[in-house]
């Protein structure tokens, strides 16, 4: 039957299903069976207190910080005479000062100055601050007059917690900062039982304690001097050295929780691995199957005057259609080929009607039956037949004679 619209349409409905590609090529090696690590953390131990009779007095030692060091986000000014020559040649800085401006220590430990480029004083006292800068306008030719100051205190601070009315956080300036500044700035002690309230100082690692009674007793422990980087909270609890091991206690708990979750990646990422491993050689073992001929694969068959006589696989999970197989094969050999004369052949799938075929006809000579061709849905050993035109057999009927005739005519000549 002529292929048509109406007979595409009706070879289409006979029932087909493409093969379908094993499971473990649609499996993902997944997230793993969660996170496993070292399990659940103990809870920190909680152990009842009994008053005792007084609390420790455990001062930090004496400690003289030196000099002021100018740090990372603090805000320096530089002023500078107001004479004209001085206007003339560091109207960048004077500008600074005049709007109140200054300039801010960058991450770098480096303050940008116009016409001057950065320099660096993190690190250094003001003295020393001083020197730099005077030795950086000297090689930019700019008159070296001028005056260095600390317009905001942001590097160095001391912290306030616990029992007070506001904590907050201190900034070290060039005075020294003592004890009772600090609560001061807090707002003070709220603590309603003072006899067991105590000041503890966390310094470098080490907690020092001045009970409050103490405090108030000894007017000289308010002249504690603080150092950037403490850490005042006014507590409650009676024991000094039960704070001291709950205190290390959360650290060592916190580091515990880290490695547990380093632990439990890594079994996450082996457990990924060992599953992508087992994919991959199935499929590589399937893969193998196909291309040793032991997986039973689907074909259609392409025979006459095609550019290539062979057979295509049909894919899996889609259908393929005439187009697909056809021009996979190269298409129709143009010089024997006749496109009049393309057919689809096609066996019936029923036992007891073996031998019967029903062949669809394309006559390509018209191009606009070719749109039929991705239209067409191949089934399980279709054969696509191409004839050859007539001026091919001609000629390969003339090519057999002729090789024939000139034998015979050689064996005449030699007798």
């Amino acid at each position: 039957m002529a292929l048509t619209a109406e007979t595409v349409v009706q070879a289409n409905k006979s029932a087909y299903a493409p093969q379908t590609l094993p499971a473990v090529f649609s499996q993902t090696t997944g997230t793993g069976a969660g996170l496993r690590g070292t399990g659940a953390l103990p809870s920190p131990t909680i152990e009842s207190q009994n008053r005792p009779n007084a609390l420790e007095l455990r001062l930090p030692p004496p400690s003289d910080p030196g000099p002021y060091q100018i740090g990372v986000g603090d805000v320096v000014l530089l002023a500078t005479p107001r004479s004209a020559t001085s206007v003339e040649q560091l109207s960048g800085l004077l500008a600074a000062q005049n709007a109140r401006q200054g300039y801010t220590v960058q991450d770098d430990g480096s303050i940008n100055i116009p016409d001057v480029g950065r320099v660096r004083i993190a690190g250094l006292t003001i003295e020393d601050a001083e020197a730099a800068l005077f030795q950086k306008l000297v090689e930019n030719q700019i008159d070296p007059t001028f005056s260095l100051e600390i317009a905001e205190f942001n590097s160095r601070r001391v912290s306030i917690g616990g029992a007070v009315s506001k904590p907050t956080v201190v900034p070290v300036t060039l005075t020294p900062l003592y004890l009772e500044e600090a609560l001061a700035a807090a707002g003070g002690i709220t603590v309603a039982d003072q006899d067991y309230a105590s000041i503890r100082l966390y310094r470098d690692g080490a907690l020092y304690q001045i009970p409050l009674m103490e405090l108030y007793s000894r007017v000289g422990l308010k002249k504690t001097r603080l150092l950037p980087g403490d850490s005042i909270f006014v507590d409650t609890e009676y024991w000094l050295n039960r704070a001291q091991e709950y205190f290390t206690q959360q650290i060592a708990l916190t580091q515990a929780r880290q490695q547990s979750r380093q632990v439990a990646l890594q079994q996450l990422q082996v457990e990924v691995a060992l599953r992508r491993a087992d994919l991959e050689e199935a499929r590589t073992n399937y893969q193998t199957r196909i291309d040793l001929g032991a997986d039973n694969r689907q074909y259609v068959y392409l025979t006459g005057e095609v550019e290539k006589q062979s057979r295509f696989a049909l894919p899996f999970e889609r259908k393929a259609n005439l187009a697909d197989a056809l021009y996979d094969a190269g298409g129709i050999a143009s010089a024997t080929g006749d496109v009049s004369q393309v057919y689809v052949l096609r066996s019936s799938s029923d036992p007891r009607e073996l031998g019967a075929v029903t062949a669809w006809h394309l006559d390509a000579r018209n191009a606009a039956n070719l749109a039929l061709l991705p239209h067409f849905e191949l089934r399980p050993d279709d054969i696509i037949f191409v004839a050859q035109q007539p001026v091919t057999r001609w000629s390969r009927a003339v090519t057999q004679i002729v090789p024939q005739i000139i034998n015979a005519g050689a064996t005449l000549t030699r007798r």
